[in-house]
Parts: C-alpha cells; sequence; structure tokens
C-alpha cells in the first residue's frame, strides 16, 4: 500500500466534537427564526447521538478486546431484536407473530449473506470475527429492517384494502398463491426500491459511509471500494431475502390451506 494511504485516521478530541455538535445550533436557529417548533426534537436526536454512539464505542471496544464468540453471539442478539422491533413498529399495520416471524427472517438473512461474506470473500478467521462480523451485520440489519417494515407495509395494506377482490378470486377458484401473488410482488418490488436506488446514484451522487470511513482511516481508495462493492452486494442480497422470507411466511399465515383469506390477526398500529 502506498505510505500516503496508511498514516490511519486523524484522532479527535472532546474539543472538536463539541464544535461538531454546534453545528446543529444552525439548524436550531433556523427552526426558532421559523417557528417551525423542531429545535427540540434537534435537541432531544442529538443527545440521542451521543449517548448511542458513545455507548456503542465503548460496547465494541470491549467486545473487540475480549474476542469471544459467545459474546459475540449476544451482541448479534441484541441487534437483531432492535431491529426486528424497529422494523415492525415501524409499519402502520402488523398483525399477530409479526414480530417473531420479523426476528426469524432477519437472524436468517443477515447471518447467511453476512457469514459468506466474512467467511469466503473475505476470508477471516474465525468467520465471527467482531472487528468485521458486528460493522458488516450492523449494516446489512439496518437497510434489512427498513426494507421488511416497507414490504409489511404494503403487504398488510393491499390484503386490507383489497379484501373483496382476493375473495372473489378465491371464490371463483383461484388458489390461495394465485390470489396473493400481487400484493405478495408489491411488497417485495416496495422493500427493494430504496436499495435499487442506492445502488444506482452510489459513488455519483453520494460516497457511501463505509467506503467513506475506510479513506478517512487513511486505506487506499481502491480497497475502499472494493469494500463498498461487497458491502452494496450484501445489502441487496440480504434485504431482498428478508423482504421475500417475511412475506412468504406472513402469506403461509394469513392464507389457510383452504384457500381462505384469514384478515382477522390484521390490525392497524395502537388498536
Amino acid at each position: 500500500m502506498p505510505e500516503q494511504y496508511s498514516a490511519g485516521a486523524i484522532e479527535l478530541g472532546v474539543w472538536e466534537l463539541a464544535i461538531a455538535a454546534a453545528l446543529v445550533l444552525v439548524a436550531g436557529a433556523v427552526s426558532l427564526m421559523l417557528r417551525l417548533g423542531l429545535e427540540k426534537g434537534l435537541l432531544v436526536a442529538s443527545v440521542r447521538v451521543i449517548v448511542q454512539l458513545l455507548a456503542v464505542g465503548w460496547v465494541l471496544r470491549w467486545v473487540f478486546d475480549i474476542d469471544r464468540f459467545w459474546l459475540v453471539a449476544i451482541l448479534i442478539g441484541l441487534m437483531v431484536v432492535a431491529a426486528t422491533h424497529a422494523a415492525v413498529h415501524r409499519s402502520s399495520r402488523t398483525f399477530r407473530g409479526a414480530s417473531l416471524e420479523m426476528f426469524i427472517t432477519l437472524v436468517l438473512c443477515g447471518l447467511i449473506t453476512t457469514f459468506v461474506v466474512t467467511s469466503v470473500i473475505i476470508g477471516v478467521q474465525p468467520w465471527w470475527k467482531p472487528q468485521y462480523l458486528i460493522p458488516l451485520l450492523g449494516m446489512v440489519l439496518g437497510s434489512a429492517m427498513t426494507g421488511v417494515s416497507l414490504a409489511m407495509d404494503t403487504l398488510l395494506e393491499r390484503l386490507t384494502d383489497r379484501r373483496d377482490e382476493i375473495e372473489m378470486l378465491l371464490a371463483h377458484g383461484a388458489t390461495r398463491w394465485e390470489a396473493a401473488r400481487d400484493p405478495l410482488a408489491a411488497a417485495v418490488r416496495r422493500a427493494l426500491i430504496p436499495v435499487i436506488n442506492s445502488m444506482t446514484v452510489v459513488g455519483i451522487v453520494h460516497l457511501p459511509g463505509m467506503m467513506t470511513g475506510q479513506i478517512l482511516a487513511g486505506a487506499d481508495p481502491w480497497e475502499a471500494v472494493k469494500y463498498q462493492i461487497v458491502v452494496m452486494f450484501m445489502i441487496a442480497a440480504t434485504t431482498s431475502m428478508s423482504a421475500m422470507g417475511f412475506v412468504l411466511l406472513a402469506y403461509l399465515r394469513l392464507f389457510t390451506r383452504h384457500h381462505q383469506l384469514n384478515v382477522r390477526p390484521i390490525h392497524k398500529r395502537g388498536e
């Protein structure tokens, strides 16, 4: 690696972080001048950013130092539980059993994709080395969480709003798969739109976080680009598999073996 790419990141102190935080005051001042009422939200969000990221940094340093599989497994479990909770509660509609199905989907799809990347593509030994596994899994879970939430919202909305149409198809001899195919396809399509849009403009409109972080840390931009390509493919694969997996599990729960639609488990958030 050329010498100019091996210097490492410039360390930031408390004052540098304070100056960065002060930049948010500009947004707060705009909110006050225009009477938008956003200054409280900005303050709370800023405090949460500081607390959450400092806590994560402390936990990750501890996990990296100990380097034990059981500890990594616990952290992964917490990450998936948090992603499951966020994904389910982002949707305007839900159904009984949604959280369990979301958890299963995110665990299987996230770990399978990340295992392939760390073990086969990067060749990390062991494959669960926290320095690689946790950041990569965090990125794919973040994207999959958004995608599955969109899929869930779209699927339940279609099944509820088009209930009469679907039941008419079933009454005329359509199988449950034939009646559900369009809502399922629409849900998966909606989940993949953000990922496809991001892949379309990556490197042109914006530089992704992982690539930017590696470059700031002194990595060769060419190596940073190659890692980012892997990450983008990881995200696309995990999001698509998670969306398809979840809608199929939801389909099996909401359509009976007797080819009937059961919308009773579906309800709007808060009902």
